[in-house]
């Protein structure tokens, strides 16, 4: 835990101070995308990493985010800060939905079975033309007054804060979650959920709560999303945002919060510098997962953590 916290106020210290070394609008841009993939990551972590269920369809949270975001700012002319703030809820109910449904599977069956919602919303997206466009997508979102004044530096200087603000409480939220008798009670689900049966602990209801929160955290993420492309499409429902979510995870380490943090960086970078391999970086994607998965079963911080575990028992048995 503290090992933890440490390490996300080191991040968050980091993070703060780049802008003033790099002071260009690319490394801006990684930035926010960054920021973004760390609220998309750690969403998809709470579920994967504490509950213990693989939601193969979470897109679609990032999708209803996204379209929440668009249609609310475009349809009602709703500023950026309230168009924001209504994703999460909106990606939260239809997380409570989902939720209700897919967590009364498990294995094979709960997996498929999200994917097909997040499928079902994408053909909804791409059909549907009167409210969504159709393939078109949604553009024209508009962009609050600090986004449009100054030069364009100072845009993507704006940006990247609100994406470090909006990741920032995003973890916040999240480490209250883990470190909350609720969130105990769901990891104790994940290590046995018979015995978490027995001692009065309902698996439902807690993969139902974790469920929710990470969906709104996947709508925050595609709220702000949204508004920094200006534009919206059924490919948010896609399926390379999922590759990207599974990486992160696995890569920095599910079941731990800085994992995914860690992951967000890797990935992102990864992406940007493999951008002239086009479809090939998917491949080289698959090959990291499978070199993650049996040099570093548990991720880049699951190993970090297991070192510190063992330095911490010989220093006591030294003592």
């Amino acid at each position: 835990m503290i090992l933890e916290r440490n390490c996300l106020l080191g991040m968050l210290a980091v993070a703060l101070l780049a802008p003033l070394l790099y002071q260009n609008q690319y490394a801006l841009h990684i930035g926010v995308l960054i920021m973004f993939s760390v609220m998309l990551a750690t969403s998809f972590n709470l579920i994967v990493g504490y509950v213990g269920e693989f939601p193969l369809g979470h897109t679609a949270f990032l999708g209803v985010g996204a379209y929440t975001a668009a249609l609310f700012s475009t349809r009602l002319a709703m500023p950026f800060e309230l168009a924001t703030l209504v994703a999460p809820f909106v990606a939260a109910l239809f997380g409570f939905v989902i939720g209700a449904i897919t967590l009364r599977l498990r294995g094979p069956f709960f997996v498929i079975v999200t994917l097909c919602f997040a499928e079902v919303l994408r053909l909804i997206a791409n059909n549907w033309i009167d409210l969504t466009n159709g393939p078109m997508g949604i553009s024209g979102i508009q962009k609050p007054a600090w986004a449009i004044a100054g030069d364009a530096l100072h845009q993507k200087l704006g940006y990247y804060y609100v994406g470090l603000l909006l990741a920032a409480l995003s973890l916040f939220v999240s480490y209250r979650f883990v470190y909350s008798n609720i969130g105990r009670a769901a990891i104790a689900v994940r290590e046995n959920r018979f015995v978490a049966q027995s001692i009065g602990i309902s698996p439902f209801y807690l993969g139902l709560i974790t469920f929710v929160l990470a969906a709104a955290i996947a709508g925050l993420a595609g709220g702000f999303y949204a508004n920094y492309v200006s534009f919206v499409g059924p490919e948010v429902f896609g399926f390379p945002f999922m590759i990207s979510m599974i990486i992160m995870v696995l890569a920095g380490g599910k079941g731990t919060l800085v994992g995914p943090v860690v992951g967000a960086v890797i990935v992102v970078l990864l992406e940007e510098y493999l951008r002239d391999f086009k479809e090939l970086r998917f491949s080289i994607f698959g090959l990291i997962v499978m070199a993650v998965v049996l040099f570093l079963p548990r991720g880049i911080m699951g190993f970090v953590g297991r070192r510190h575990e063992k330095r911490a028992q010989g220093a006591t048995t030294h003592a």
